[in-house]
């Protein structure tokens, strides 16, 4: 699919009070290890929690609450009609709050959020035959409060791809949103000091035709 954006930002539009509330909110609840693809916590071994770390090295609690809703779609919608992608969806999944840790090295390598295929849910009329559309990373942290975590793009089109990653620096600010298509790469590089939060929502709809 050829884009004219391949995503939308807006700067400083979270109020830091509601980032605050968010950081809160998330401290409070019970960490766990960030996965990737459909891999469930119990199923996990040492030896392939050796192998994820290399890809994916985080951790997140996870939050459905509708104040948080209600603070980002309004720009999920905004960006979606600005961009001119005009994608049809109709479901939020739950917020995913990441905490990516200096002492530990954290990051996330090159992925796109997107699925081969669409969602195989039959108890679940909210997602069920649906795909990922569009991603939003909220930065719930100031700037100053880490070092690394940059957070980068790359317009590829397979696997391997291009490898030219692409700062995208307008993330930075505390209470900058990004939206983008959820078959854009993109990748969060390790931080090295300090801590970096972010909350991230994968906005969902029927198949593209």
């Amino acid at each position: 699919m050829n884009l004219h954006y391949y995503y939308w930002y807006f700067p400083s539009v979270i109020p830091h009070r509601i980032c605050d509330d968010i950081i809160k909110y998330g401290k409070s609840q019970q960490e766990e290890i960030a996965l990737t693809g459909q891999t469930e916590q119990k199923e996990i071994s040492e030896a392939d929690l050796k192998i994820l770390h290399k890809k994916r090295k985080s951790n997140v609690v996870w939050m459905n609450d509708s104040w948080i809703y209600k603070e980002i779609h309004p720009f999920i919608h905004l960006a979606n009609r600005s961009a001119g992608w005009n994608f049809d969806w109709d479901w939020s999944e739950t917020c995913q709050f990441t905490k990516y840790a200096g002492s530990k090295k954290q990051h996330y390598d090159w992925h796109c959020d997107s699925n081969e295929l669409p969602y195989n849910k039959p108890d679940d009329k909210n997602t069920h035959g649906k795909i990922r559309k569009l991603s939003v990373t909220v930065s719930l942290s100031d700037e100053t409060e880490y070092e690394g975590g940059d957070f980068e793009f790359d317009f590829r089109n397979t696997d391997s791809g291009s490898n030219q990653p692409r700062l995208c620096k307008e993330i930075r600010p505390k209470g900058s949103v990004v939206v983008f298509p959820s078959f854009v790469w993109h990748r969060v590089k390790p931080v090295t000091s300090g801590t970096r939060y972010s909350l991230v929502i994968w906005n969902i709809g029927w198949p593209f035709k």
